[in-house]
């Protein structure tokens, strides 16, 4: 059974910086591609980056070049540090398993269960 749990959400004033964690183990690391996906009030789910079985990375649009998706080797865990954050980044924030890598939220095997980022003008 895949286990996702996320850490590190927070509140935090624009221009500001934070890093989001999200703890798998070894076998889904070598089994599915990982994906942050987000999900503002009244807005559908947002894909926002994947790092894949190999290690390649893909970035949306709106946060490409100021968020990094990495894996620390150490700790087993996915993570997103998210510079230069604005107020249209507030949500909550999912870690998610794909099988398939196809970064659609129907395509996603496995949620964890979210966590908080507020930024505040």
């Amino acid at each position: 059974q895949v286990q996702l749990v996320e850490s590190g959400g927070g509140s935090v004033q624009a221009g500001g910086s934070l890093r989001l964690s999200c703890a798998a183990s070894e076998y889904t690391w070598r089994r599915y591609c990982m994906d942050w996906f987000r999900q503002a009030p009244e807005k559908e789910r947002e894909w926002v980056a994947q790092r894949t079985r190999i290690g390649s990375t893909t970035y949306a649009d709106s946060v490409k070049g100021r968020f990094t998706i990495s894996k620390d080797n150490g700790k087993n865990t996915l993570d997103l540090q998210m510079n230069s954050l604005k107020p249209e980044d507030t949500a909550m924030y999912y870690c998610a398993a794909d099988l398939a890598c196809g970064r659609r939220a129907n395509s996603m095997n496995y949620w964890g269960q979210g966590t908080q980022v507020t930024v505040s003008s």
